[in-house]
């Protein structure tokens, strides 16, 4: 149900390698958590030039429902965002894995994404 090529993490934020500027990774929900959340209606997200911090709160996403974080899955500067999710948010619903993706970071420390969970653990821990 999970695609076996990205990391993930307990927030339900994806990782994937690479992103399109070398160096970097791209950042998206999974789709667990936007059937949680409902229709997106608009999304808050970091600017290019901005520092994240792993396990920190980088941005935000407002559904019908309510509003909820976004944290940055790994360390290191946001090289790129996703310009269509400004007039069509609803994309993170209906492809939150290719279309709906959020922004892409240039990774400090290649190291943090071997440290996320791949997609059997996080299976297994919605499971659980």
């Amino acid at each position: 149900m999970y695609p076996e090529n990205l990391k993930y993490t307990s927030e339900h934020e994806w990782v994937r390698t690479p992103g399109d500027t070398e160096g970097s990774v791209r950042v998206g929900i999974t789709d667990f958590a936007q059937d949680a959340l409902g229709d997106i209606v608009y999304v808050s997200l970091p600017q290019v030039g901005d520092q994240v911090t792993a396990g920190e709160t980088c941005g935000e996403l407002e559904s019908t429902k309510s509003v909820s974080d976004i944290y940055a899955p790994v360390t290191g500067e946001v090289v790129a965002t996703n310009p269509a999710l400004d007039s069509t948010p609803e994309l993170v619903n209906s492809d939150p894995y290719e279309a709906g993706w959020l922004f892409e970071v240039g990774v400090a420390d290649a190291a943090q994404v071997d440290g996320l969970m791949d997609a059997a653990a996080y299976q297994a821990g919605l499971d659980g």
